[in-house]
């Protein structure tokens, strides 16, 4: 009992020293700039980036990049990116270096669903830093989309030597969670729109890529054909609850949202036909299933109310055809190693900000439901700990020069950004939980900015994590 009772009071101690160092003022930390350590280079086969300030205040920002595609895809086929990025963007990192922090970030040793790497690369660079560049006092973790679930689970992971953690529009719903719905979205499409549509199994990426053209040709032309078309597009639409509004389309009538709908199945078929290969080769098999799925559950009198105004009755004409498919079964061993490749248990040892658009097509923004409930399940200490804000688009804007935030994936300002990461800073060094004054401030006013918005359910039961 008494060795207990002084191994307690060691790691009680030693807690209050981390949250003393954490909070230092100390605005003038000593390090290594470039001119004697190497900020570009490679670490583990990952190209990696630092950027350094003059005078450094002692914080370290790890940042991990969202989703590489293996391959060229589909509808610009751009070439496959494997450079560092150290921050969202140029205009961030250079106002974060211009504050004093400390910035590093890198491509992963792998594309695609590669969350493993990705903490890898993030527990890497950490590493690099303390060994050749200087010794933080806090470590903040933040990243995009798939970044965003490498940066959680870096956080999960690391509680020793993370200080907080800023996820953006985070895959926070875990791996299966979201793929099952791209399977919804696939199965819906094909027993719907396209016979043709592969569901699992491809043999490859170019075969992949195929099957989503072969699709894009059909919703498109479903899209055009308001009477049997477009209630079968609201359907599918209605099962993942795809977003009435996109970067692109607004929403504000009947045609936009019917427009945004379309853009959002096309979107997360990207991730049931080439995505899902990826991940496929990666856990040996098929790792999701729709064998249980109770798709008439799904579809609200809202959503049912559009749809037969469109089309009387097709409600559940269409809710027929769907129950008279082929549904799949996921393989078990399969399904266990997705699993692994990223999965939050909401279990938070630190300050935690997430942002996530209103209207995210990809990664629906009840991701953050999931994650607040498994925090809330998890535990009863530190359910404090988690701040959730959201990004709202304006009523109207126009296809052509789209929404300017809250309607997108991952579409946030800069000014957006630099609040969360201000008012985790705020949080971590000072103590000031963010909250009313404290978060307008940080937005200078941004009115699209809010904690109190709430996001509906996940579209389909959720398991126990």
């Amino acid at each position: 009992m008494a060795v207990a009772a002084l191994a307690g009071c060691g790691s009680q101690s030693q807690a209050l020293k981390t949250v003393e160092r954490e909070r230092s003022t100390d605005t003038n930390v000593p390090f290594k700039g470039c001119d004697k350590v190497k900020c570009t280079g490679e670490l583990g086969g990952a190209p990696y980036e630092i950027k350094l300030p003059t005078k450094w205040n002692g914080t370290l920002i790890i940042y991990s990049h969202g989703y590489r595609f293996t391959e060229p895809v589909p509808p610009a086929f751009a070439p496959v990116d494997r450079t560092a990025l150290p921050a969202a963007g140029n205009e961030l990192a250079d106002q974060l270096v211009s504050q004093g922090y400390a910035l590093a970030g890198s491509a992963f040793k792998t594309n695609g669903w590669d969350v493993l790497d990705g903490v890898a690369a993030g527990e890497q660079l950490h590493a690099f830093f303390l060994k050749n560049v200087g010794n933080p006092d806090r470590v903040y973790v933040t990243g995009d989309s798939l970044g965003g679930l490498i940066t959680e689970t870096l956080a999960q992971k690391h509680p020793e030597w993370v200080s907080g953690s800023a996820p953006f529009c985070g895959v926070l719903g875990g791996t299966n969670l979201n793929l099952d719905l791209a399977l919804d979205v696939a199965y819906a499409v094909k027993t719907l729109i396209y016979p043709d549509l592969k569901l699992t199994g491809f043999a490859s990426n170019d075969e992949a890529v195929q099957n989503w053209q072969g699709a894009y040709a059909a919703i498109t032309k479903a899209g055009g054909d308001v009477a049997n078309g477009v209630p079968k597009i609201l359907l599918v639409a209605a099962l993942v609850d795809s977003p009435a509004q996109t970067k692109t389309y607004d929403g504000s009538t009947i045609e936009s949202q019917v427009r945004a709908r379309a853009e959002s199945i096309l979107t997360a078929l990207g991730y049931g036909t080439y995505g899902r290969y990826d991940i496929e080769q990666r856990v040996g098999g098929n790792p999701s299933g729709n064998d249980k799925a109770d798709y008439a559950g799904r579809v609200s009198n809202e959503e049912r109310s559009l749809i037969d105004l469109v089309s009387p009755g097709a409600t559940d004409r269409l809710l027929t055809q769907l129950d008279s498919g082929q549904r799949v079964t996921a393989d078990s061993a399969a399904r266990a190693a997705a699993d692994k490749l990223g999965n939050p248990t909401g279990r938070i040892d630190d300050p935690t900000i997430t942002m996530h658009t209103k209207s995210d097509p990809l990664v629906l923004v009840q991701n953050e439901v999931v994650f607040r409930d498994r925090v809330d399940a998890a535990t009863t200490t530190r359910k404090a700990d988690l701040v959730q804000l959201y990004t709202l688009p304006p009523a109207t804007y126009s296809p052509q020069t789209g929404a300017p935030y809250g309607a997108g994936h991952c579409n946030f300002t800069t000014p957006q950004r630099l609040g969360v990461l201000t008012l985790l800073d705020n949080w971590v060094r000072r103590g000031a939980i963010p909250a009313g004054e404290g978060i307008t401030k940080a937005f200078g006013g941004d009115p699209s900015v809010s904690q109190v918005y709430s996001p509906g359910p996940w579209p389909a039961p959720v398991p126990a994590n």
